[in-house]
């Protein structure tokens, strides 16, 4: 898909279709939106797997990350929310989904979801929030608190080079991924198709840096005032909430969704961490497939 940047630049968003064998008669397709900022779908194709319930399901990269528009030398101030929303819309519009979709999206993706539905409140039939916080600051918050529970080396590590800005030092990164083995992705090694959503963000990791900042838990980029909370209440569609019990985004990130949303549910999955859909896949895709199903009319 082509379409055009408010400075007149034309980009490209790439995307990918899964069509059911057997379409079921009033299953509305659903559209799934990646995380990062500024990584890829490709750590979210086992949600694909949605399509086995008749339904289509469309993965899509965000424009300057794996195989869409990559603008490295972009003005920083480009990488905004509102810039993915109409990404978004432009996609919706070119895919023809107008009659209705499911929006599923994942932890940035989850953010970028109620930005969605507030902005187009009657594109969407259902939203589902996996692994997401509703404000960066109760994000910090919670990250700061599993921080502290890290090796005292580990932690002084981080700090370091924070501190002196050298978070581009191996040691840092090593450091970092005590955090990312025990909170992001508890299957080890990552499976394929999260390392290559990693190593697409080593290799241009524009959009990540500009609106988060170097690691998961130290966010210095644009996004660090981002909060949706006090506007929750006038999110019009059903809401389903889902975290991992281990996951970076801890409950107090979540609970304005389960306190504020008028019509929302919630799950925790047990021995899981941010990515549910690969340690846990099979419940993570029952208990989204069973709540799209239920708001599909």
């Amino acid at each position: 898909m082509t379409w055009t940047l408010p400075d007149g630049t034309e980009v490209t968003t790439w995307h990918r279709t899964a069509t059911p064998a057997e379409p079921r008669a009033g299953a509305a397709p659903v559209v799934v939106v990646h995380g990062g900022p500024g990584a890829t779908h490709d750590y979210l194709l086992a949600l694909a797997d949605l399509v086995g319930d008749g339904r289509t399901v469309i993965h899509y990269d965000q424009v300057g990350n794996g195989r869409s528009s990559h603008l490295p030398d972009a003005d920083p101030g480009l990488w905004t929310v509102g810039l993915f929303v109409d990404e978004l819309a432009a996609l919706v519009r070119h895919l023809e989904l107008a009659d209705g979709f499911h929006l599923v999206g994942q932890s940035w993706g989850g953010m970028l979801g109620p930005e969605f539905v507030l902005a187009h409140p009657d594109d969407v039939r259902s939203l589902s929030v996996l692994d997401s916080p509703a404000s960066i600051e109760l994000w910090l918050a919670a990250a700061g608190r599993l921080r502290a529970a890290l090796p005292v080396a580990v932690q002084e590590a981080l700090t370091r080079h924070e501190d002196a800005g050298t978070t581009d030092d191996p040691e840092y990164h090593e450091a970092m991924q005590v955090f990312y083995d025990r909170h992001v992705c508890r299957v080890l090694p990552n499976p394929p198709e999260v390392a290559a959503t990693f190593a697409a963000l080593d290799a241009d990791p524009t959009v990540y840096l500009t609106m988060n900042g170097p690691s998961e838990f130290h966010v210095v980029g644009s996004l660090v005032g981002w909060s949706v909370v006090d506007r929750l209440a006038q999110l019009s569609v059903p809401t389903l909430v889902v975290a991992g019990e281990h996951d970076e985004a801890q409950p107090e990130t979540w609970a304005p969704f389960v306190e504020l949303v008028p019509d929302v549910r919630s799950h925790v999955v047990a021995g899981a961490s941010h990515m549910p859909h690969v340690e846990q896949p099979q419940e993570l895709l029952d208990v989204v497939g069973a709540f799209l199903r239920e708001h599909d009319g």
